[in-house]
């Protein structure tokens, strides 16, 4: 799949991320139902609503690419599979639940084990981030789109980072200090992702092992926007393993934080 039809697929599901996102938004005001999956998470009524919308128009535009997304995917099946969609419709539920404004619906598409093409809308900053190739990474907000190149936006001597907690483990404060980070703060949904392509935040660190969906969208954004992403270790990670599990996850806006 080249470039032009990855671009083609991604252009045809922004107008199906609005009209999830809006939706979200519709089922919020009228009163989330929530429910609680075997793993003990949440789930909710929009997370379902935004699942069909996604799945619906992914189905039509690529038929022949299965699509695993986490409301629908059975964990007592090993994962064979090396080319597919990667579906998390709402990615920051208890952020959704809770009314708050960083929750984003996500859908990647995974060829051949890596990341290729994402897009990540974020409902209530009505903002749409997507890629489809190697330095196509874009925001469109305001009908207007912004090609992201994770070029720093902080002032130059301080390192501004993201994290899984507002009072992190010590793996991760001791690796904040290695990257010398002046100053961090919690965001747990794929918007972390986003916020490192445009160049706001330089790092993300967390030791909790993902699953697959959590990551693949933004994944694919960041790094085609330029930012390096690993695991902790610097080892960088595929897609298609029998469990979905991605490992622990650092993503740097580049290899010199204050450049």
């Amino acid at each position: 799949m080249n470039n032009k039809e990855l671009k083609d697929i991604v252009e045809n599901l922004i107008p199906t991320f609005d009209e999830a996102g809006r939706e979200s938004i519709k089922i919020e005001k009228e009163g989330i139902k929530i429910k609680t999956k075997e793993d003990g998470s949440p789930v909710t009524n929009g997370d379902l609503k935004v699942n069909e919308i996604i799945t619906n128009k992914i189905s039509k535009l690529t038929s022949s690419i299965p699509i695993i997304s986490e409301e629908t995917v059975d964990l007592n099946k090993k994962n064979t599979l090396k080319t597919f969609w990667l579906i998390d419709p709402i990615d920051g539920t208890k952020e959704y639940i809770a009314g708050r404004n960083e929750y984003t619906l996500n859908a990647g598409l995974i060829l051949d084990t890596l990341p290729v093409l994402g897009i990540i809308g974020v409902p209530k900053k009505k903002q749409i981030f997507y890629s489809y190739g190697k330095d196509s990474s874009y925001l469109l907000e305001k009908n207007q789109n912004k090609k992201l190149n994770c070029k720093k936006q902080s002032p130059k001597g301080e390192i501004h980072a993201l994290t899984n907690n507002k009072k992190p483990p010590e793996l991760i404060l001791n690796k904040l200090k290695e990257f010398k980070v002046t100053s961090f703060r919690k965001l747990s949904s794929s918007y972390k992702y986003c916020l490192i392509a445009t160049g706001e935040y330089d790092l993300y660190l967390d030791k909790v092992r993902a699953n697959e969906w959590d990551d693949a969208a933004g994944h694919a954004i960041a790094e085609n926007a330029g930012a390096i992403v690993t695991s902790l270790e610097k080892e960088k990670f595929i897609y298609g393993k029998e469990d979905y599990k991605n490992p622990t996850i650092l993503i740097r806006r580049s290899d010199n934080l204050n450049d």
